[in-house]
């Protein structure tokens, strides 16, 4: 996508303007603003109390200008955080960017627990409602699948032929099934018995199994797998949808005789799960049974500007409201972990997030990466520069309320309140633990147009500029661009916490129209592959 697509006005070609009217400076302390327009080469930005800055280079939109001469070593400043530290002189009206910054090691304060804030919480008559399916257990589901998951790789086509056979024609007697869906994956086989890959793969599976968007499901292997879906069920207490006494309905290939006779068998199991599944309908809960995963993918300089304050912003509002916000991506709240500890409700759950970041230190050493290599070539064409930049605009899609817990990838979250899962930041994969871990609905914010779905959770995504928004119209579910435009962010967070809301209750997302979600199940896989 070209610079010019995504401006916001028209850029002007010389003299000299207010720096308000053409760039962003975001706190007083920072070392930089960002162009909201392409800055030519001579024009001059005159600042209220301050020397004016001529701009030096070309300024491609989303990117950043030097407001003061930066010497060799010293620090850079944005949100009024370190963004990583000067490689070259850089002067003042310079272009800010990799040629000219990197990362190093500095001091965190992590200032523990310092910024916890008591929740104000919406009074439980006054709390807002979604229509939603309420499971045995007391949670609730935003959607109502019964899932077919695979033990192993090897059954992954099996899977999706028992799947794909019921189509909307074949459900139209099931008003209050969403779907048959097919998790499928890469994995199962070649791993050492009780090792760390098994062990996240038994865990996602079974959370999926259990979790509340899936009313039933259906497990099938090949039979000799590492994976052995008798650990599964065991390890995890699994057992069938519609009887707490059974075992879970499940199927190999090499029992059944073939991949022909697995699909028909799967077919009938199906059939036999489809009635029951039918007898939950979608009724008025409160949104305290939200679970709502908070995701960023295709980041761009406005990512921390626009959708992911609104994004924060509404996490607290579903916080206030009794419910629940998951924060992930270990390696993309690197550099500004600190900001999450201050708000840790305990030194346990602080300390238990530092412990996560320095393993994905230890675990990027060890496979030869750095994580500064995190942002995506799309991430520093819009503007991204360094790892800590990109993590001081992801941490606030987490809002303001205090942190109440840190939980494993696919783990179970099991306290209400702003939380965090230790995930990759690769989108599947860490939506995949988001979703495990019980998350019921995805928001999804995106500044290059990621055109990211999910199922069983739907995913909600939201532009960070309108330009772009209303380019992919038909992927965007929401657009924050506004916020550039003058529209008060908490409004566009109230008009969000609607979309969310019926979605929740059944609306369908973009992504969910087109169909896209299936694929998109992948279980983090360590790399151990025997």
């Amino acid at each position: 996508m070209t610079s010019s697509m995504l401006s916001i006005m028209d850029s002007p070609l010389s003299g000299s303007v207010p720096l308000t009217q053409v760039a962003l400076h975001l706190n007083p302390i920072d070392d930089v603003a960002i162009a909201k327009v392409v800055l030519s080469m001579g024009l001059v930005l005159e600042r209220d109390g301050a020397p004016s800055v001529q701009v030096k280079q070309f300024i491609p939109l989303g990117h950043k200008i030097a407001l003061r001469d930066i010497g060799v070593g010293e620090p850079v400043r944005r949100y009024g955080q370190i963004i990583g530290f000067a490689t070259q002189p850089i002067p003042m009206g310079g272009h800010v960017h990799t040629q000219n910054i990197a990362v190093e090691d500095f001091t965190r304060d992590y200032g523990i627990g310092q910024q916890v804030e008591p929740v104000e919480y919406v009074p439980e008559a006054e709390r807002r409602t979604f229509m939603g399916y309420q499971r045995a257990d007391g949670r609730v589901g935003t959607r109502n699948y019964i899932a077919i998951i695979s033990s192993v790789n090897c059954s992954a086509h099996t899977i999706r032929e028992i799947a794909h056979h019921f189509t909307p024609e074949r459900l139209a007697a099931y008003p209050n099934v969403d779907g048959v869906i097919a998790l499928a994956h890469t994995s199962g086989c070649g791993q050492r018995t009780g090792g760390a890959d098994l062990t996240i793969l038994q865990r996602t599976m079974a959370s999926m199994a259990n979790h509340p968007n899936v009313g039933a499901y259906l497990m099938v292997g090949l039979g000799c797998e590492t994976n052995q879906i008798a650990d599964v069920v065991d390890n995890y207490h699994l057992h069938s949808a519609d009887n707490a006494t059974m075992p879970p309905p499940s199927l190999t290939i090499q029992e059944s005789g073939g991949i022909r006779k697995t699909v028909q068998r799967g077919i009938e199991a199906v059939e036999r799960l489809l009635p029951f599944v039918n007898q939950t309908p979608r009724t008025p809960q409160p949104i305290s049974e939200l679970v709502v995963g908070l995701k960023c993918g295709g980041s761009d300089s406005w990512s921390g500007i626009t959708a992911n304050p609104v994004v924060g912003l509404l996490a607290d509002e579903i916080v206030r409201n009794g419910g629940t916000a998951a924060l992930a991506e270990t390696p993309e709240i690197y550099g500004a972990e600190h900001l999450l500890t201050r708000r840790a409700i305990s030194a346990e759950v602080a300390e238990k997030l530092i412990d996560k970041v320095h393993w994905w230190e230890r675990h990027a050493a060890k496979h030869e990466m750095e994580i500064d290599n995190n942002p995506s070539a799309g991430n520093k064409v819009g503007g991204l520069t360094t790892i800590l930049e990109k993590s001081l605009g992801a941490v606030a899609k987490g809002g303001s309320t205090p942190l109440m817990g840190v939980f494993d990838y696919a783990e179970p979250i099991t306290v209400r309140g702003f939380t965090f899962v230790d995930t990759p930041g690769y989108d599947p994969v860490c939506v995949t633990g988001q979703v495990a871990s019980g998350c019921n609905i995805v928001l999804f914010t995106t500044g290059r147009g990621s055109v990211f779905g999910y199922k069983p959770a739907p995913s909600i995504k939201i532009a960070t500029n309108t330009a772009m928004y209303e380019h992919m119209l038909d992927d965007m579910d929401f657009n924050t661009g506004t916020v550039l435009e003058g529209v008060d962010m908490r409004k566009v967070a109230a008009d969000l916490l609607d979309l969310v809301i019926g979605v929740a209750s059944g609306k369908p997302s973009k992504s969910e129209e087109q169909g896209v979600g299936e694929a998109e199940f992948i279980p983090w896989n360590l790399g151990g592959t025997l």
